[in-house]
């Protein structure tokens, strides 16, 4: 492969694993925007996903795509009882700290019964497309990362419409934007707050299962995710979804690009590097002001 195929290679696949990290870090931040709780067990339900997507294939014949049809109204369901059961009784003085410490308990409970029932074993999903790749200018993609980002597009974009164009997207903003406010004009923020946390779940089913299709899963990988999507959110501005987005999709691109002089190991220390950055000279997010007008 020539170096200028190579590298369209790499600009292709990075605008692909960012649009799956931008799936991700947009229900992380969420959970942020609605009750400023740091949602640490969001990549133990990514996990979780991708390990239904996977059972579903192997002992049900159940095509990974269909069985969102399952896991999405589940996930949902989950968000809002953790949200309305756990999270809606801590304390709101205490509310971000104690949020990280029940949420990875939760994480680690997670972790523990995908062990139990699955072993640690790696596992992956045997596809018949799973090996198909589309050449492009040179360049090879895999079809499996090609659906991928087209699922993380649809949920993305069906995320954005529910947001900007419904009564409860209004709501939901004007919760995550100005709660007391939100609350003086008639908003029930505890039943928004639920609805949100599920929806952000809903999105970790989306992106398991689109993990799932090109990743070899076992149960302490969310451990691996987490780093990477916090970094993220703080990076585009925490709350800030379309920041989130934004910088998922700069972050992916910089970290493919940096895997052709350095191995994948040391190219995904740009996200550490970023939040470094983030964090010394603009804590509020480089994504953030006017992107986080556009939520």
């Amino acid at each position: 492969m020539t170096s200028g195929a190579l590298i369209f290679q790499s600009v292709v696949l990075g605008l692909l694993l960012g649009g799956l990290y931008a799936l991700l870090a947009s229900g992380l931040t969420l959970y942020f925007g609605i009750m400023r709780v740091v949602m640490i067990a969001h990549s133990a339900f990514l996990i979780l996903a991708a390990y239904l997507a996977w059972w579903a294939h192997t002992r049900l014949g159940v095509d990974p795509l269909l069985s969102l049809l399952v896991t999405v109204p589940l996930f949902f369901a989950a968000g809002v009882l953790l949200q309305r059961a756990l999270l809606s009784r801590l304390r709101p003085a205490t509310l971000t700290m104690m949020s990280v410490l029940l949420t990875f308990a939760i994480a680690v409970i997670i972790e523990g019964l995908l062990g139990y029932a699955f072993t640690g074993t790696q596992r992956r999903i045997r596809l018949g497309y799973g090996t198909a790749n589309l050449e492009l200018f040179g360049a090879r993609i895999a079809v499996v990362k090609l659906i991928a980002f087209g699922l993380a597009a649809v949920a993305l974009l069906t995320l954005y419409l529910l947001l900007k164009r419904t009564t409860f997207g209004w709501a939901l903003r004007a919760t995550i934007q100005h709660p007391d406010a939100a609350r003086l004009v008639g908003i029930d923020t505890n039943r928004v707050a639920g609805h949100g946390f599920g929806i952000g779940l809903a999105t970790a089913a989306v992106g398991g299962t689109a993990l799932a299709l090109d990743t070899t899963i076992y149960p302490s990988l969310h451990w691996h995710w987490i780093g990477p999507l916090m970094a993220i959110i703080v990076v585009g501005g925490l709350g800030s979804v379309p920041g989130a987005a934004a910088a998922a999709m700069v972050l992916g691109l910089t970290q493919s690009l940096l895997q052709i002089p350095l191995n994948t190991t040391w190219a995904q220390t740009v996200f550490y590097l970023a939040l470094l950055a983030t964090l010394a000279f603009r804590p509020q997010g480089f994504f953030g002001g006017r992107l986080a007008q556009r939520f």
